[in-house]
């Protein structure tokens, strides 16, 4: 380590004996060892953990462009989450910080810790206790086939003419697709509503389109992160995929439990 290096900051913690031997067994986004450093004005509860870093690669010049490049993105963003990941598990409450935060030194690290101390202890007391569960509603409701026109050389029973009758067919069909729609739709805002009463807060997600969206059949309606209690992990997933089973169509899809990540307001860096 040289004194050149700069200073990563992966998330804001309470410092406790766990959160400490985790860390000392964790590389972060350059390699480097993980370790935690407390605020500039004294020692607590409180920590930043941190990783010193090449500016060859995160000084800004050199990070704005690595920030077009998707290979080198999608590694930093695999070992960030790691490192996270990580302290979470020990079983202490984190703040994840956005990817590359950078300081000039440590003790801009420290000074800044110290400057938001009260601010991060406020959201650390928040969410100590919980964790982030990711929530993708899909719908694919049963809409009607396309229907074939009207053979022009016989009558309809109607009496109508032929372009006439296959107005009447394609306006059926279209309300039968809508009130489908419209079926599905309900029943993904009553499983939010749901999902709600279950959790002690929401983050409300824009829903995947394109190629986003991936594989998976079905129009995403719902992609949100809700704030859950530790120990109401399993009740929320048993209750929410009950639900969704209640009504054809529905599909949800549950991941985590993560490090809260949509509930932490990120600090700006200081570098």
């Amino acid at each position: 380590m040289t004194d050149t290096q700069l200073v990563y900051a992966y998330a804001v913690l309470h410092r406790t004996p766990e959160a400490t031997a985790a860390a000392a067994h964790l590389r972060g986004v350059a390699g480097e060892p993980i370790r935690l450093v407390d605020p500039a004005s004294a020692p607590g509860p409180l920590a930043f953990a941190v990783g010193h870093v090449p500016p060859g690669d995160y000084d800004d010049v050199p990070l704005r462009a690595h920030l077009d490049d998707l290979d080198w993105m999608e590694s930093t963003v695999r070992s960030h989450h790691a490192v996270v990941s990580a302290l979470a598990a020990s079983g202490a409450a984190v703040l994840p910080l956005r990817l590359a935060t950078v300081y000039r030194d440590e003790a801009g690290a420290r000074e800044a810790l110290d400057i938001r101390r009260a601010y991060f202890r406020s959201l650390l007391d928040r969410l100590t206790g919980h964790v982030e569960l990711g929530v993708k509603i899909y719908a694919a409701p049963d809409l009607a086939p396309p229907e074939a026109a009207p053979d022009p050389g016989r009558d309809t029973a109607t009496g109508l003419g032929v372009g006439r009758a296959y107005q009447v067919i394609r306006r059926r069909r279209q309300r039968r697709n809508e009130e489908a729609w419209r079926t599905v739709a309900q029943a993904a805002a009553r499983l939010t509503e749901t999902a709600g009463t279950l959790a002690v807060d929401r983050v409300a997600h824009t829903p995947e389109r394109g190629s986003l969206a991936g594989s998976a059949p079905g129009t995403n309606m719902g992609n949100d992160a809700y704030l859950v209690p530790r120990d109401r992990v399993d009740a929320f997933r048993t209750g929410l995929l009950a639900a969704a089973r209640a009504t054809p169509g529905l599909r949800v899809e549950i991941t985590g439990p993560w490090a809260p990540y949509s509930f932490a307001l990120q600090p700006e860096p200081a570098a």
